[in-house]
């Protein structure tokens, strides 16, 4: 296969089983981290030991000069990219009437700037307006956007809310220019993310209780949706936002 996937923060979770997947399935992988070098290595190292290629890339892709020097050293080291995964976000717990106008910026910039960003970067390497040959972005929102999320999360909703309208406009702006856009809308998936709210074991009761399936998810079953949309078998998928989330 051969072809370049970049998948932003890459270093743990959803993101890190994205670029191990991607790597097995013959990606060669741009693995993006921000604070977890160790981690992020780690994710490389696994995805080199498998006989797969991957580089690792630090940047806040908050911050739109870095995003552009990431995807600079990823021409250098891989070519033309032709799957973007912008997975990189954080969560918020804090209420509405806590905000700082610091935190709520935070969460907005590490969530939905981030994307805009990298995809800025991706749609100037991937239209066949531009002279490049098409690709795929996927977005990661979350079942949050439409449930309005956990309790003190209102940011984190909102900025997934927004990842939702992003992902289908951006879908109309450039679906004739060879690129598809679609998202992923995990549900209660068992990663670290759920520290600020009580951990693993707080967050399988409510799984239990608020999951029609009964369970949470993995991020390997995230990643298996994220391979999909990156694949040929959805090469009609366009727009879409797709609950991984067990019927919640």
């Amino acid at each position: 296969m051969n072809k370049v996937m970049l998948v932003t923060g890459a270093s743990r979770g959803i993101g890190a089983e994205i670029a191990k997947l991607a790597g097995r399935s013959g990606y060669r992988v741009g693995v993006n981290y921000h604070r977890s070098e160790s981690a992020a290595r780690a994710v490389a190292d696994e995805i080199r030991g498998a006989g797969g290629a991957s580089l690792v890339l630090k940047a806040d892709v908050g911050q739109l000069d870095q995003v552009v020097r990431m995807f600079g050293e990823l021409d250098a080291a891989f070519g033309k990219l032709d799957v973007l995964v912008n997975n990189a976000g954080v969560v918020a717990a804090f209420r509405v009437d806590a905000s700082d106008g610091t935190n709520v910026a935070d969460v907005f910039r590490s969530n939905m700037l981030s994307a805009f960003y990298c995809a800025r970067e991706a749609v100037r390497r991937m239209s066949t307006r531009q002279g490049g040959r098409g690709g795929v972005i996927v977005n990661m929102s979350s079942v949050a956007a439409r449930t309005g999320g956990l309790a003190d999360s209102v940011a984190y909703a909102a900025s997934k809310g927004a990842m939702d309208s992003f992902t289908i406009g951006l879908a109309k702006e450039v679906g004739r220019e060879g690129i598809r856009v679609n998202a992923i809308r995990p549900g209660l998936i068992a990663t670290n993310i759920h520290d600020p709210y009580g951990g693993l074991e707080q967050m399988e009761k409510l799984a239990k209780a608020a999951v029609p399936l009964g369970r949470s998810g993995s991020a390997r079953e995230i990643a298996e949706a994220a391979l999909w949309l990156a694949s040929d078998a959805a090469s009609y998928v366009h727009g879409t936002l797709i609950d991984v989330a067990g019927g919640r």
